[in-house]
């Protein structure tokens, strides 16, 4: 798959690959919030768009564009403007994205797992395959009161999605965990080591203790032990670099 960003002549664009860190997990005892590797590797699946200065923006609770207002940093200009009332915060990416292959395109979203007080990003989809047209990024108050965002924070995040696979290729079916036999027992076999697990973990001198957490998942192994035959713990996405127009 390609992704391209064609820039805007006279304006630059901040994207980075999303980091897995983030600064409410760091501050976690022990960092144990980066054991959760669902949590880990949805952090760095994508990437990240990054204001380029910083603002304040605070809104009254009107439905008005001047309800919104908004304040630069001094000697710059704010990345984001009052566009559609009701709340709503817009910044203008100033790019057009192109994904290849034909049916492959980007879901724009908030930056993953960075709650923001006050404040909540919109999601959208683009169909970038085959349009000609600049998408924004939107976020609405919650509330009304005052918001910041910082230089170098990211405000959108990007992940490309195959639009055939979610359309027509996707069999969704429920049914009774009790029909899948073999599932069902690892399942059972899970709980009944969870529960064993939880009861020793307050007493210091005891294996759970000792581990602290359950590593099963994490390890890429099932309840049985046997190693799943693809499993990551690291996502490495590549940078934006410069193309040469092919």
């Amino acid at each position: 798959m390609k992704l391209t960003a064609h820039v805007i002549d006279g304006y630059t664009l901040d994207i980075r690959p999303a980091p897995r860190e983030r600064d409410w997990m760091d501050r976690t005892e022990q960092r144990y919030a980066y054991r959760c590797l669902p949590l880990d590797m949805a952090n760095a699946l994508g990437w990240e768009l990054l204001c380029q200065t910083g603002f304040s923006a605070e809104w009254s609770g009107g439905n008005a564009l001047d309800d919104v207002r908004i304040t630069a940093d001094p000697g710059t200009s704010a990345p984001a403007v009052s566009h559609f009332g009701y709340g709503v915060l817009t910044f203008h990416v100033p790019c057009l994205f192109r994904t290849e292959p034909a049916g492959t395109e980007l879901l724009v979203t908030g930056p993953l797992n960075r709650p923001k007080d006050g404040i909540g990003a919109l999601s959208g989809m683009v169909e970038t395959d085959w349009s000609p047209y600049p998408f924004t990024m939107n976020w609405k108050f919650t509330r009304p009161g005052r918001v910041r965002f910082e230089a170098g924070e990211p405000f959108a995040h990007l992940l490309p999605l195959h639009r055939p696979l979610l359309q027509g290729e996707v069999r969704a079916e429920w049914r009774p965990l009790s029909e899948t036999p073999e599932l069902d027992a690892q399942y059972r076999r899970w709980t009944q080591s969870r529960g064993h697990f939880l009861q020793e973990l307050p007493d210091p001198e005891s294996a759970a203790a000792r581990e602290q957490w359950q590593r099963g998942y994490f390890r890429g192994v099932d309840v049985e032990g046997c190693p799943a035959k693809e499993h990551r713990v690291k996502l490495r996405l590549p940078d934006f670099s410069r193309g040469d127009g092919s």
